[in-house]
């Protein structure tokens, strides 16, 4: 029965998603819709979707179940995230609206040079498309499990048609369609939030007065580290690793910027990152305060926890432990998070890849839309592929593998743009690649020997080692007083 009412949302959601591709994309399929939505986007309209887009269903899983393992110390991260969209606003927007770009990395090719300029769009073509894969795993595995388990279908066939799914509502019209699309995913994101989290507090059978004193007495409930150093949770590491993850994994990313660049002027997109930035920090606490009542709950009732943090939520909301209605919020929760996420990756990537790695700009129009689509379909293919990859490799917390991905892939970025920003030196553009390359690799051997010899292990702090490392690099170089493109 539970398969078949989650398998009814599912179509009646993506029914409803549909229309709205219809409806935003029967005007207009180009290339600059697609890319930038005309650049007329409403500015607060972008803002709700963006909640979507970062939330993602990791998110919406992972979160609540972290708090079994680090309490609430995650906030510490979210506190760091509201200081980097400020940084964003204030730096990087008015930068990239100067320069009017499609993709925020051919910055790198006016600054440093065309080796420089693609080996941007590399390392983000690939930390995107480990992360997105990353976070829709999670998802399809749940689907996998709940619905198409039941019927025998291979997991292979559950990504193939999640993943076509997503590609059917955004290849005419990208990022005007997904702007639309993402708002009314977040709005449902949040809205299945606070019911789950008002059905947890019924079934504990408390008021809003004593779901909030079970929150404040709760072993749990614990922000702040701040008297081991050497813990991944120290208020330092966190906060400070939470500032630069917004900036790389943001204000460095093309799915987040495309969306911030298809707003019709740089105030309304400063407007749009200063309210995404505000909104993100509660609705982060939220998640984590419903992980501290599940916990409270499964001790009131003497209920069993899985294993894993990231099974703890969608075992309450499928066993009827919560009721049996708390299935279908639960389903629309996790698919709203999960393919707000994916759409805009796959858009984001179709971009980066053929304005930054092909050149579509500089095509004929009716060619460059061929070209477009091809990549779109292209893209999806390994998207699939790749999820399935990261289904036979991955042993640990997804969210927690992804900020460890990213402070691999996107240190090199972090490091190129700084470097742009904040110097006027110009390195040798022939060795940019090696030494955005070279820079991740040091960071594994540093952290693997530190450990090994010091027992310090490092967390999410590795991304500004990391950017570091690239930025010295370049600065060795650097050949002074001249620039010279190789």
């Amino acid at each position: 029965m539970n398969s078949y009412i989650i398998l009814s949302i599912i179509a009646i959601y993506f029914g409803i998603l549909l229309l709205i591709a219809w409806i935003t994309g029967r005007k207009s399929s180009s290339n600059d819709a697609f890319f930038l939505g005309n650049r007329k986007s409403p500015w607060y309209i972008v803002s709700i979707g963006m909640i979507g887009t970062s939330l993602s269903g990791v998110t919406f899983v992972s979160v609540p179940g972290m708090v079994r393992s680090i309490d609430m110390t995650y906030m510490q991260t979210v506190l760091g995230f509201f200081f980097g969209y400020i940084l964003i606003a204030k730096v990087l927007l008015p930068l990239y609206y100067k320069l009017e770009l499609t993709s925020i990395y051919s910055y790198l090719g006016d600054r440093i040079g065309r080796r420089s300029y693609k080996t941007g769009a590399s390392f983000f073509l690939l930390s995107k498309i480990v992360g997105a894969a990353a976070r829709l795993y999670l998802v399809v595995l749940i689907l996998q499990h709940y619905v198409f388990s039941t019927w025998n279908i291979p997991f292979w066939v559950t990504v193939v048609i999640s993943i076509f799914l997503v590609w059917l509502y955004t290849y005419r019209s990208g990022i005007k369609t997904i702007i639309w699309t993402d708002t009314l995913q977040a709005l449902c994101l949040v809205a299945m939030l606070v019911v789950i989290i008002w059905k947890v507090k019924d079934s504990m059978e408390l008021d809003m007065g004593g779901m909030i004193q079970t929150l404040a007495d709760s072993p749990h409930f614990r922000i702040f580290e701040f008297d081991d150093w050497h813990s991944t949770q120290h208020f330092v590491k966190q906060f400070f690793s939470g500032i630069f993850i917004t900036i790389v994994m943001t204000g460095l990313d093309q799915d987040m910027m495309q969306k911030n660049l298809s707003c019709k002027s740089l105030k309304d997109a400063q407007k749009n990152m200063y309210t995404y930035g505000f909104a993100f920090t509660p609705v982060n606490f939220l998640f984590l305060s419903l992980g501290v009542l599940l916990l409270s709950l499964a001790a009131q009732k003497n209920i069993a926890l899985p294993a894993l943090n990231d099974d703890i939520l969608p075992m309450f909301c499928t066993s009827g432990i919560l009721g049996h209605s708390i299935l279908i919020f639960f389903t629309i929760g996790i698919i709203a998070a999960a393919f707000s996420s994916a759409d805009s990756a796959l858009t984001a990537l179709t971009t980066s890849f053929c304005v930054d790695i092909l050149g579509v700009e500089k095509e004929e129009a009716r060619k460059a839309k061929r070209t477009r689509l091809m990549t779109h379909f292209l893209i999806s293919i390994l998207f699939a592929i790749i999820i399935l990859i990261f289904k036979a490799v991955n042993s640990r917390s997804v969210i927690d593998a992804i900020y460890m991905i990213a402070s691999y892939t996107y240190g090199p970025l972090l490091g190129l743009f700084v470097f742009g920003l904040f110097t006027k030196k110009h390195p040798r553009d022939k060795y940019v690649p090696y030494i955005c390359i070279l820079s991740p690799l040091i960071c594994f051997a540093t952290d693997y020997l530190v450990k090994q010899y010091t027992g310090y292990a490092f967390g999410y702090e590795m991304l500004m080692v990391n950017g570091a490392i690239t930025f010295f690099g370049l600065w060795a170089a650097s050949i002074k007083y001249k620039s010279i493109k190789d």
